[in-house]
């Protein structure tokens, strides 16, 4: 089973990149975008059938490695 995750800030966490990317877009012109936040993305592979053994695996490594508790979040998907 195939799962992505995705690790952003939470709300009122500064993203110095995004600001970076932000800028940078203004610089090209497109005065519309308003925001931009960035994160990371992660595709992990799981061996097996037990969807739900699966996604709790997926929680933890999430939990304790790719994301930071105290200043991100992750969601993850499932390819179905």
């Amino acid at each position: 089973m195939k799962f992505k995750v995705i690790v952003t800030y939470k709300p009122g966490i500064l993203d110095p990149q995004g600001k970076t990317i932000h800028h940078s877009i203004e610089m090209l012109g497109y005065k519309e975008v308003k925001d931009v936040r960035s994160g990371k993305y992660f595709e992990l592979e799981i061996e097996g059938n037990d969807k739900a053994k699966a996604e709790l695996i997926i929680k933890d490594i999430s939990a304790k490695l790719l994301a930071n508790p105290n200043i991100q979040t992750f969601k993850i998907e499932t390819d179905k």
